[in-house]
């Protein structure tokens, strides 16, 4: 029996035979490229993929290192549970700068811009990959993604970066079954794309205007948010946010609306926006 088949909470008794011959694939998938780099967000998709990695190579091996990217786009809350969790996974982690800030085509907020950042990080891994002798890099894409509509996994196919989660046919739905076998708190985690992508496309992503949406964004989850967005408008002579709440979190807003406006504008709004249609993903 292979080493995930043989973990007690991913037997084919406890999974079922079709996910669990999936996760035999993934296995065999993992082993043909190790030693490998796992590019790492602490995300749903990279913190399984990290986990049974682990579980398949052993954190001390040497047969692996998740890397994750460390820049202004990454609040910091995110970077320190994602560095708490591979701990806490027996993942071996390292925190490395990258710098997509500093490159134009990333700055400018094009439509494809995740392609420079994600270029940026496999360049990045790419490089220790050489010095450190690692036979492949890896990704947490899973087989629900869309590749042909992701700019990241075009970055993805010019580094040959492989995915073994979609590879192995893992779907996002499995995915977190498996994550919530395993007890990872990231199994019924909403989606937390990077800070830039509450900015509109075509207006530049700076440093300040990342450090207000980050300082926007904390003081909405201290009100007792968990699924929303608050986007960084600019518009002539008036910087705006838009704050859009999880339809199923709404009903809350009357009580705090207050709130919500007074600290956003503190942080340097000058005009705060409730989205009557809520977060829509």
């Amino acid at each position: 029996m292979t080493a995930l088949l043989s973990h007690p909470a991913l037997t084919p008794e406890a999974l079922g035979s079709a996910l669990s011959q999936k996760l035999a694939a993934l296995e065999r998938i993992l082993l043909e490229h190790a030693p490998l780099l796992i590019a790492y967000s602490g995300g749903v998709d990279s913190s399984c993929l990290m986990a049974l990695a682990e579980q398949v190579l052993g954190g001390g091996s040497g047969r692996f290192l998740g890397i994750i990217a460390d820049s202004p786009s990454l609040p910091r809350q995110a970077l320190a549970d994602a560095v708490t969790l591979a701990q806490r996974i027996g993942a071996p982690l390292e925190v490395v700068e990258t710098a997509e800030m500093e490159d134009p085509n990333y700055a400018s907020n094009p439509v494809n811009r995740c392609y420079f950042c994600k270029a940026e990080l496999f360049r990045t891994m790419e490089r220790i990959a050489g010095e450190r002798q690692f036979a492949a890099l890896a990704y947490g894409e899973n087989a629900d993604d869309p590749a042909h509509l992701r700019p990241g996994s075009q970055a993805a196919r010019e580094f040959s970066v492989i995915a073994p989660l979609r590879a192995a046919g893992l779907t996002k739905a499995e995915i977190r079954t498996v994550s919530r076998a395993l007890g990872l708190p990231t199994a019924d985690a909403p989606a937390q794309p990077c800070l830039s992508s509450r900015i509109p496309h075509g207006i530049p992503v700076t440093r300040e205007a990342l450090a207000m949406v980050e300082q926007g964004e904390a003081w909405v989850r201290s009100l007792g948010f968990r699924v929303f967005r608050v986007r960084h408008i600019v518009e002539p002579g008036l910087l705006r946010a838009r704050v859009q709440i999880a339809p199923d979190e709404m009903g809350r807003i009357p009580e705090v609306q207050a709130q919500i406006e007074g600290g956003l504008k503190a942080i340097g709004y000058a005009a705060v926006e409730i989205d009557p249609q809520g977060y829509r993903g």
